[in-house]
Order: C-alpha cells, then sequence, then structure tokens
C-alpha cells in the first residue's frame, strides 16, 4: 500500500478573503489557522474552508445549496468539524491579541510541524498613494510596524520559509529617522534566524488580467543564500474581454448576489483554463452598483473616448458642469475605463467599494461599473469563491473591498508552485 504524502502545512496571517491562501490550498498545502481582523473576510474564510471540506467529503452539493440560498450560512458552518470552525481566528494580530491567536492555533494544530508561513500586512502605510496623501507620510501608522507581528509568529513557529507580500512602496517608505523599513524587516528576520530574500512580480505576468506589482519576500531558515526561486513569466495571448465571457449584461443597480445562470455557450477557454469558470452552471455576486444620471453621463463620454480612439479621460476636459470635484491637478483620471482590448486591465484596489468610477465596464450599452463578480474575475477568484459580509446578509460594499485587498488567486498558485519545490527539497 502507497504511504500518503505528508501535506505542507501553513498559517495565514493578514489572511483578508483568503486569495493567497486559496493558491496554496490549489497546490496541495494544508491551513492550519487563517487570521484575520475582519468579521466579513473571516466568514468569508469560514464559507471557503466550508466549500474545500465539503468537496473532500464528496457533499459538495451542500454547497451548491448554500449557494442557491436553500441553507442558511449558520447551517453550512453548523457542518465543519470544530476544528476547522476554530481555525478562523477573527483577531487584529497586535502585541495584545498574539498570544490568544498562538494559544488558538495550539489548540488547533497539537503541537504539529508549522512548514510555511504566509500572509502579507495591510499596505496602506507603504502605499506611494497613502503616502502622499497623508500630511505626515504615514510614519505615525501603527501598520508600518506590522513585519515586527508578523516576526512574533516565525518566533513562536520556526517554520522552514515564509513568504511575505506586500505593495512596491515598501522599498521606499522609511521611518522618522530615514531608515528603511525593508532593511529594518530583513535585519530582524536575520535575528531571529531567517535571511530574507525579494523580488517584485506582477501578476499580469502570471496570466491575471490586470497591472498589479507585488514585493514578494521569501524568508528561509538558517543563514542560506540565493534560494529564491526563478519565476518564468507566461506569455500574453489573452485580453480583459475574457473576464466578460458567459456573464449577463446589466444596466446600473441591477444583478443580484444571489444564483446567476451563465449565457449558454460562452465558456471561455481562458476562464476554464485559470479555474475561473467550473463546473456549475451559475454564478453569483454579478450586481453592479447604482449610478446617478451625471456620472452615466461621463461614463458614456470615457467609453467613447476609448473604444473610438483609444484615448483616457482627462477629468479636466469635461465641460464645466460636470466637473463637481474641487481637486482639477491630481488624479484625472479618475474616471477609467476597463478596456477589452489590452492584456491587463488597472489595478484593482479596495477603492472600489467606494465607487466605482476608475472602473467602468467597456460597453456603453450597460454602462456601469464593474460587478462584484467581473472584479472577482479580474482578481483571478473562481465563480464559485462567494464573498461574505457580516452578517448573513451578503454586502456588496464589503465584497468589493475584499476583492481590492486580493491577492490574486492565479498569482498565488504560481507562489506555491515554487515555494512546495522549496519546502520539498528540506
Amino acid at each position: 500500500m502507497q504511504s500518503k504524502i505528508k501535506k505542507i502545512r501553513f498559517i495565514d496571517l493578514f489572511a483578508g478573503a483568503g486569495g493567497l491562501s486559496e493558491g496554496f490550498i490549489r497546490q496541495g498545502f494544508e491551513p492550519v489557522a487563517h487570521v484575520e481582523m475582519d468579521g466579513a473576510a473571516c466568514n468569508t474564510l469560514r464559507t471557503r474552508t466550508a466549500y474545500h471540506y465539503l468537496k473532500e467529503i464528496n457533499r459538495f452539493d451542500i454547497y451548491i445549496d448554500y449557494l442557491k440560498g436553500n441553507i442558511k450560512r449558520s447551517n453550512l458552518y453548523s457542518l465543519l468539524p470544530d476544528k476547522l470552525n476554530k481555525s478562523v481566528i477573527n483577531y487584529a494580530i497586535c502585541k495584545e491579541n498574539n498570544q490568544m491567536i498562538f494559544d488558538r492555533i495550539d489548540e488547533i494544530n497539537a503541537g504539529g510541524k508549522i512548514d510555511l508561513i504566509i500572509g502579507g500586512p495591510p499596505c496602506q502605510a507603504y502605499s506611494l498613494i497613502g503616502r502622499a496623501a497623508d500630511k505626515n507620510k504615514m510614519k505615525d501608522d501603527g501598520r508600518n510596524f506590522l513585519y515586527v507581528q508578523y516576526g512574533e509568529f516565525i518566533k513562536k513557529y520556526q517554520p522552514d520559509y515564509f513568504v511575505f507580500e506586500n505593495v512596491i512602496g515598501l522599498y521606499s517608505a522609511k521611518d522618522k529617522e530615514g531608515n528603511r523599513y525593508l532593511d529594518k524587516l530583513i535585519d530582524l528576520y536575520r535575528e531571529i534566524g531567517y535571511e530574507t530574500e525579494y523580488t517584485t512580480l506582477n501578476a499580469s505576468d502570471f496570466g491575471v488580467l490586470q497591472q498589479r506589482r507585488r514585493v514578494i519576500l521569501i524568508g528561509k531558515k538558517g543563514t542560506q543564500k540565493g534560494f529564491y526561486p526563478e519565476f518564468v513569466k507566461q506569455p500574453k495571448h489573452v485580453t480583459v474581454d475574457e473576464v466578460f465571457k458567459g456573464l449577463p449584461k446589466l444596466k446600473a443597480g441591477e444583478g443580484r448576489m444571489g444564483l446567476t445562470p451563465y449565457l449558454s455557450g460562452e465558456a471561455s477557454e481562458y476562464l476554464l483554463e485559470k479555474k475561473i469558470m467550473n463546473d456549475l452552471d451559475f454564478t453569483t455576486l454579478h450586481v453592479a452598483r447604482p449610478q446617478n444620471e451625471q456620472d452615466k453621463e461621463i461614463y458614456r463620454i470615457a467609453i467613447k473616448k476609448w473604444m473610438d480612439k483609444g484615448e483616457r479621460l482627462n477629468y479636466n476636459d469635461l465641460e464645466d458642469r460636470l466637473q463637481t470635484h474641487k481637486n482639477r491637478h491630481s488624479f484625472v483620471d479618475r474616471f477609467k475605463v476597463v478596456a477589452p482590448n489590452l492584456n491587463a486591465s488597472q489595478t484593482v484596489v479596495a477603492h472600489i467599494a467606494k465607487d466605482g468610477h476608475y472602473y467602468i465596464h467597456p460597453d456603453i450599452e450597460q454602462n456601469r461599473s464593474l460587478s462584484v463578480r467581473e472584479a472577482s474575475r479580474l482578481q483571478s477568484f473562481p465563480d464559485d469563491f462567494y464573498f461574505e459580509g457580516e452578517s448573513e446578509k451578503p454586502s456588496r460594499t464589503s465584497a468589493f473591498k475584499q476583492i481590492g485587498n486580493a491577492v490574486p488567486v492565479v498569482l498565488a498558485e504560481e507562489i506555491a508552485i515554487k515555494m512546495k519545490i522549496l519546502c520539498q527539497k528540506k
């Protein structure tokens, strides 16, 4: 009898909706715990945990019933073993909470080996946009020091490797004394017993239809250097219009959070290859936010300008009656079409939860911003991935926020492929 292959076990810190984790699970890694402070994101993590569990025990029909609205979320969660329910830990990672988080992980883990820690602390304090908008350049923001808390988990669990994801602003973010946080991070982790190496990856180089550059740091226990894997860029032969395939057309304010049947005959080779479309004949969360008449007029101008001339709308070129924003000098591209004929869209960020002006659907007949599901597809989440709200009632705003903050699943899987090779070499 062939022995069962030992799974590589990991903890996901600052887990968000679980985009990074999803990529690792696809490659056979086993999550021990997800730690996340946002309650809605924790519900999303629990729902996805139920998805994986029910698939494993051949009761996927129950998950389908949930997506169809036939059973309540509380009933879905009641089917999970206690260990899996407890594996989603709804605490902020900070000095005051760390021991409680450790205790929960230790209860779940029962002394097992943690092979890997993954995660990306909230990036607002390092982001170039965040620093530009803050009078103190975010130097007083406590999120600058979450790498220290991440280090506490490395110190406690002594994994063979860790993966730390963040925005490219990490390269230039400095403390009040002018020291780069990146250098401080590397020094701290070296003190704990790890060498750290890094590079910048763009999700669009690995099959994600979105420009999304991120710093991916990998740490290895010990003093060895030169272990960072080589990532080979993939050819770009698919355009952004793939994300709209199979989804019904919507006007602004239309759609539903629940079941939406696919359009027949519009299965996409790309969507199937990247596991975005699946065996189901429906999806969820294909809902568009309402827009006022002025915004829709601006959207028509922006769409026509791009589709007819391949030009972006400059806010200052609008008629005075349409220019209601006082700031006329920065963010002049605040109304931006998601170009269907390019290989990658603009970066999807959490601001999409506040308005959709930067993510205008290219179809002038629909004349709206992206639906939740379309934004999710740009982040390469599968169509059966359900983004929860705090309560049983789903929240469009919360879903957009979780999507904007996530790591694209397809990029996460590329990282997981490389990490599996490193972990198995050990």
